[in-house]
């Protein structure tokens, strides 16, 4: 009987797994954990000699998990090298923070052939493939040359760039070509996947069918968009049965009363975390009356602490905090709770309920997951505002329910939050429902079910 095989990066753990998760994990989990499959991909972990270490197993629900480590050198090349030093930064426009080195990218090239050797005895020839993130662009391509002819899904959880922006990773055409050994490539958003097929079409020369579907000498590549979705009711569920517990009274216990302004992300510089605290600052000078009856909270647990663009936005992040602070703290009042650590998801999604307004402000994101769970988790009859960038994927799907701003822009910012804290009842549950319906249309099922459909193989005209 086929399986479905997802490959990514990283594999959480057992114990991550019945707990908390975050960004692509979640949303695998939360897809599949009713689906019996494989999932294949790095167990976090660097050892001496992975290759000689083989596999390690172990389930998480009804999925069979297969594990592999890195080697030190694997490690610096594939993962902080290419992938984070340069297909991160470039990917989220940040050129400025990218850097290229050859011998970084053939590590990258060579653990994707590692780990496609690894899974070629992992699968039968009717399994369907699905392949996760930047990290593994040339997994198919890898898989192919050593004969495996199954079909094989690649989903991008980042933005995909501009040719312009593309163009500045020297590997640029070789990247590409690699997506097209994929027989179906999907994306977040329209923009991403139209970015994509301009390059193909004009710079490879790929024609391109009405239905977009790329033929190259080998395949019809099917390029899509597919915006990665929640389980809303689950999350809002999760988030009531957790309003009353100890963290959750210890938050308004500090609060005394003030409204909440909440914003959880990674302590990436891709997060406009910056910017966001300069935009509250700004309230507060632009608005007054917020003055000790309103608190921010930025929890922004540590991320890749070994690559030095995120050593420097810790830095700049907690010198931002300590001047707001410094000017604005009253003796019962500090305005901005800087909180550079992790809360499981349950926690997390009661946080959410217990703010007025969820500020979610990338300069640049796939989608974020967190944007929507912040309206999911929301008490139906007293909602907060999502206040959102319109550089996240999300933007393209809540644009009629939440306040959308450009991050680059601190007084419109400032302005938005006036607003938000301000709303009435009425016009919060009318932008509230209307959120809540989208993300019940287009749950993480739908997402799950309309790629995989997409990945089954085209029919042939006659």
């Amino acid at each position: 009987m086929s399986k479905l095989v997802i490959v990514s990066n990283r594999v959480p753990s057992a114990a991550v797994g019945r707990s908390s998760a975050g960004g692509l994990a979640v949303g695998v989990l939360d897809a599949l954990k009713r689906q019996d499959g494989l999932w294949f991909g790095w167990n976090g972990k660097i050892e001496e000699n992975p290759a000689e270490a083989g596999l390690s197993t172990y389930r998480i629900g009804r999925l069979d998990c297969a594990t592999t480590s890195l080697s030190r050198e694997e490690y610096d090349a594939y993962y902080r090298g290419f992938s984070n030093g340069t297909l991160w930064p470039a990917f989220h426009y940040r050129v400025d923070l990218a850097r290229y080195a050859s011998r970084e990218y053939a590590g990258y090239i060579a653990v994707n052939e590692r780990m496609a050797s690894m899974l070629m005895e992992l699968v039968d020839e009717d399994d369907r493939i699905w392949v996760h993130d930047y990290h593994l662009i040339p997994f198919a391509r890898a898989c192919r040359r050593k004969g495996l002819r199954n079909r094989i899904g690649f989903f991008l959880h980042t933005p995909f760039p501009s040719e312009g922006v593309l163009r500045t990773i020297p590997p640029h055409r070789e990247l590409v070509e690699a997506l097209c050994d994929y027989d179906l490539v999907g994306f977040q958003t329209r923009g991403d996947a139209q970015a994509f097929l301009d390059y193909a079409t004009r710079r490879l020369g790929l024609p391109l069918d009405a239905d977009g579907v790329l033929r190259t000498r080998s395949r019809r590549v099917r390029v899509g968009h597919y915006p990665i979705g929640i389980l809303p009711d689950e999350i809002q569920n999760k988030s009531k049965a957790r309003s009353r517990s100890k963290l959750v009274t210890t938050l308004k216990q500090g609060l005394q009363e003030r409204k909440l302004i909440i914003s959880v992300d990674r302590l990436d510089y891709s997060k406009g975390l910056v910017e966001r605290f300069n935009a509250f600052e700004r309230l507060l000078e632009t608005y007054p009356s917020h003055c000790g009856r309103v608190s921010f909270l930025q929890i922004a647990p540590p991320s890749r602490s070994d690559v030095e663009g995120y050593r420097h936005i810790r830095r700049q992040l907690e010198s931002t905090a300590g001047h707001i602070n410094g000017r604005w703290t009253e003796l019962s009042w500090t305005p901005i709770r800087y909180m550079n650590r992790a809360y499981d998801r349950a926690a997390l999604l009661s946080f959410f309920r217990a703010s007025q307004v969820g500020f979610v402000t990338p300069l640049r994101d796939g989608m974020n997951l967190v944007a929507k769970e912040y309206v999911a988790a929301q008490a139906p009859e007293d909602p907060g505002v999502l206040v959102l960038s319109e550089f996240a994927g999300a933007a393209d799907e809540l644009a009629d329910g939440a306040i959308i701003v450009n991050p680059y822009d601190i007084e419109a910012m400032a302005c938005a939050l006036h607003r938000a804290l301000n709303m009435p009842l009425p016009e919060r549950l009318e932008r509230h429902g209307h959120m809540m319906q989208l993300l019940r249309d287009n749950s993480i099922r739908q997402w799950r079910d309309h790629f995989l459909a997409d990945l089954e193989p085209l029919a042939v005209a006659a």
